[in-house]
């Protein structure tokens, strides 16, 4: 006689749904954080993610407004907003993202409050683009000396000079989009604009960024 089978086998054990986690690349991340346990307002939770994120937010913050202690003050009022707030996250994108958009609001709030904006205005940002006739550059680019860009110790310093001379508006895309390395659409959901929109502005803040540094990288007539 045939041993009885089981006719109700036990059902294998489904891995844990990755959108109940929140993920983050940020230095020293200890692991996931439960998405339920933050959202249910779990104190051990909200820590982690405040150590987790807390390295990157900053830099991002300082980086808007070039100021350490304003950034530091930010950086707190951003985590106290998303603790009282976090019921209103819907889950529509990830939490980190939302947490940045406090940030760089604040950040952003703060700089017009203290008037602390960049020399240049959106209209000579647009005179500064490569000007084009019949789909053919009207005036050629100069040629930056790859010798010149690796001698200048200073680089890093001219770039960023450059960036802060950018409307606030591009200067927070480039900073987001090219020295972060934010997806487009994190950005866009970041500032709360469309992805083309972060694509034009980064476009035009790199043609203008060129202007600025041109002067300082192209190569030299020869003798």
């Amino acid at each position: 006689m045939e041993p009885t089978k089981n006719q109700n086998p036990e059902k294998p054990i489904a891995p844990p749904d990755r959108g109940d986690l929140v993920t983050t690349t940020a230095e020293g991340a200890a692991g996931p954080i439960s998405l339920d346990a933050l959202m249910a307002g779990d104190e051990k939770a909200f820590e982690q993610l405040v150590i987790q994120e807390s390295p990157r937010l900053f830099r991002v913050i300082v980086r808007i407004i070039r100021d350490d202690d304003e950034a530091e003050s930010i950086l707190q009022e951003t985590f106290l907003q998303a603790y009282q707030r976090i019921h209103t996250f819907r889950r529509e994108s990830k939490l980190t993202t939302w947490l940045y958009a406090i940030g760089i609001n604040l950040a952003r709030a703060s700089l017009r409050k203290s008037r602390r904006l960049s020399s240049l205005e959106d209209q000579e940002v647009e005179r500064m683009q490569p000007e084009f006739n019949r789909g053919m550059f009207v005036e050629t680019p100069a040629v930056w000396d790859p010798a010149r860009v690796t001698e200048l110790s200073d680089r890093r310093q001219l770039v960023r000079k450059g960036i802060e001379q950018l409307p606030e508006d591009y200067k927070t895309v480039v900073i987001l989009r090219d020295i972060e390395e934010y997806s487009t659409d994190e950005v866009a959901k970041m500032l709360g604009i469309s992805s083309g929109a972060v694509r034009v502005r980064l476009h035009r803040a790199r043609g203008a960024l060129r202007k600025l540094l041109d002067p300082h990288m192209r190569r030299l007539p020869e003798a």
